[in-house]
């Protein structure tokens, strides 16, 4: 149960994280940028660093990356935390011949191939 509401939460993030980067305005975005005009040398542009939407994305990407994390370990403990890896080899050397479908052998009249 708390993994599908991890997972809607999760969406919803992205969702929101892609809305907030592409409504934020570019560092080089205005016609002035181009030609030194207003504090366009500066990383952040003229409003700085602390704004709300830097803040906003910032918060929505630590609960994206939060939500990440909490969904891979729930996904790897699915099982348990004392079921132990299997390896390949060992799910190889399980199989029994009952195990595997039998492959339909080959129809014996081919007396409608042209020759």
């Amino acid at each position: 149960m708390s993994f599908q509401i991890i997972l809607i939460v999760h969406v919803m993030l992205a969702l929101g994280l892609v809305a907030l980067v592409l409504m934020q305005h570019g560092k080089g975005a205005d016609a002035g940028a181009a030609f030194g005009a207003g504090a366009s040398g500066s990383v952040f542009g003229a409003r700085g660093a602390n704004s709300f939407m830097y803040k906003l994305t910032a918060s929505v990407a630590f609960g994206f990356f939060a939500t990440s994390l909490t969904l891979a370990y729930l996904a790897t403990n699915e099982n348990g935390a004392s079921s132990e890896p299997v390896s390949i080899m060992e799910q190889a050397a399980s199989i029994t011949p009952s195990d595997v479908p039998m492959i339909a052998p080959a129809p014996s009249d081919t007396s409608d191939i042209p020759n």
